[in-house]
């Protein structure tokens, strides 16, 4: 029988990658893209759930777009860090789960999938987290490389999933008393959820 593991937000840590400016002009579905990551971080906020962003080579790539409002977090952001691997496992990042234990599994959304994304993916597996990405919260430069990004990152064990669907598990429960705010951000989001979908979810029949 499969291992069955799910998503519990006192156990769960968002990682925010690389979507910095300079990436704008050049990342397929760029626009539907942050339009998923700024659904997740509502999610985040409403469920209290803590967030890591990275930056790749911030000096040449600049910073996370200013789109994406990682202020409104507050101490819900753990830390941005700047990196020179293509994986996010820094010793940063091990340091932040290691002073964390009770964190077993890793949401992970951004850039590029068939890099960075996949690095990280395969390293947090390595580790002995469970990770969840979110299938219309990824993209590459070139759309063709995401499916087999995605593909390999479930070969090696990890759980391809959609922002909404993510959210749900997350919530858990309709009748606790944090719902409406969680239902109001689904509602505010549901046409933003459909232009991503239908853009970043064609290409993606090899799944």
């Amino acid at each position: 029988m499969p291992t069955i593991t799910k998503l519990v937000p006192e156990e769960t840590v968002f990682f925010l990658c690389d979507v910095q400016t300079r990436f704008k002009n050049a990342i397929f579905g760029f626009d539907e893209l942050v339009l998923t990551i700024g659904k997740m971080l509502k999610v985040a906020k409403v469920l209290e759930i803590p967030v890591v962003v990275t930056e790749q080579n911030p000096k040449g790539l600049g910073n996370t777009i200013p789109d994406i409002d990682l202020p409104s977090l507050g101490p819900l952001l753990l830390a941005t860090i700047e990196k020179g691997l293509f994986s996010m496992v820094t010793p940063e990042v091990k340091a932040l789960l290691h002073e964390r234990p009770q964190i077993k599994s890793v949401v992970l959304f951004g850039i590029e999938s068939h890099v960075c994304v996949l690095q990280s993916a395969l390293d947090f597996i390595e580790a002995g987290y469970n990770v969840h990405v979110i299938a219309d919260g990824v993209s590459s430069c070139n759309k063709e490389e995401i499916p087999f990004a995605l593909a390999r990152i479930r070969q090696s064990g990890g759980y391809i999933t959609t922002s909404e669907s993510a959210a749900f598990q997350l919530q858990r429960d309709a009748g606790v008393p944090g719902f409406k705010s969680f239902s109001n951000v689904i509602k505010e989001e549901k046409d933003n959820t459909v232009r991503a979908l239908q853009k970043l979810l064609q290409y993606r029949a090899v799944l």
